[in-house]
Parts: structure tokens; C-alpha cells; sequence
């Protein structure tokens, strides 16, 4: 019994007898970091939440991208070398259409493309932009544009 006792008092620890745990700052300081880190997770998981909802604007444009390009390919839509006379329901163009997540889709006459979201499920109202431009060979190349990239809370598109 006495070569244990002896034993156990050799035993290295971590600080003196006594004094032990964090200071007041130590803590105030894990707080604080912990405090951010939540709020960056946070903002994150809302953009994260939403970005799937904003996703269906893109695919439900694919016809609208479609009758815009097989127009350009046929020349029906252009003149002078530029797209002319398009619009939501002209020229092969779909008719706008809504969803949950989508309030309208517009087509200039030029073939600029915009679809604006609706105020449902964390969206407010962001737009989708796609601008056509034309090739010299009739194919079109689509530039992404919209308050879907400038979103304060992270870029949508």
C-alpha cells in the first residue's frame, strides 16, 4: 500500500495543484470565435437552402434557348447580322410561363432572355439574365448575367 501512494504522487500533471481550468478571457475569446463561425455557417446554410430552388430557372429556359438558336440557324430571326423580332411567343418562342419558384419569363427582340424569381422560399425576386450573341457561323453564344451573381448573401447562378 505504501509503494502505491508513493507511485501515484510521481504522476506528472498538467498544472499545479490548485489551479486548474480557463480564465474568464480564455473564455470570452472561445465565444467570440465560436460566436462567428456561427454566423458564417449560417449564412451559408441559407444560400444553401436556396440555391436548389433558384436551379429550376435555368432548365425551364432550355426551350426558350432552343427556339432562339434553331431561329438563328434558319435565319428567320436575323437581319443584318443580328437577332431581330423575338418575343415570348413570336417566332417558335414559348408562351411565359410561371412556377412556384419563377414569376415570368421575358425574350427582347434582340433574344435577351430574362426569367425573374418569385418572393417564395427564401428568393426575392433575383433575375436571370442570358444574352445571345450571334457567330459568323449562326451559332449563338450565351453570356450569364443577372442579380442572381450579385446576390448579397452569395451568387445563385
Amino acid at each position: 500500500m505504501n509503494i502505491d501512494l508513493q507511485r501515484r504522487d510521481r504522476v506528472a500533471r498538467p498544472w499545479p495543484i490548485g489551479q486548474g481550468g480557463f480564465t474568464r478571457t480564455e473564455w470570452l475569446i472561445i465565444v467570440v470565435v465560436l460566436g462567428i463561425l456561427g454566423a458564417t455557417i449560417y449564412r451559408a446554410y441559407q444560400n444553401y437552402t436556396v440555391r436548389p430552388k433558384f436551379s429550376e430557372l435555368p432548365v425551364i429556359l432550355a426551350p426558350y434557348k432552343a427556339a432562339i438558336e434553331k431561329c438563328a440557324k434558319d435565319g428567320t430571326c436575323v437581319v443584318d447580322g443580328a437577332l431581330a423580332g423575338l418575343g415570348v411567343g413570336k417566332l417558335g418562342v414559348p408562351p411565359s410561363i410561371s412556377t412556384t419558384y419563377m414569376a415570368r419569363v421575358a425574350v427582347s427582340p434582340s433574344g435577351v432572355i430574362t426569367a425573374t424569381a418569385s418572393n417564395a422560399g427564401g428568393l426575392a425576386g433575383e433575375t436571370f439574365i442570358l444574352t445571345p450573341t450571334l457567330s459568323k457561323n449562326g451559332q449563338i453564344i450565351w453570356a450569364v448575367g443577372g442579380t442572381c451573381k450579385t446576390r448579397e448573401a452569395g451568387a445563385l447562378c
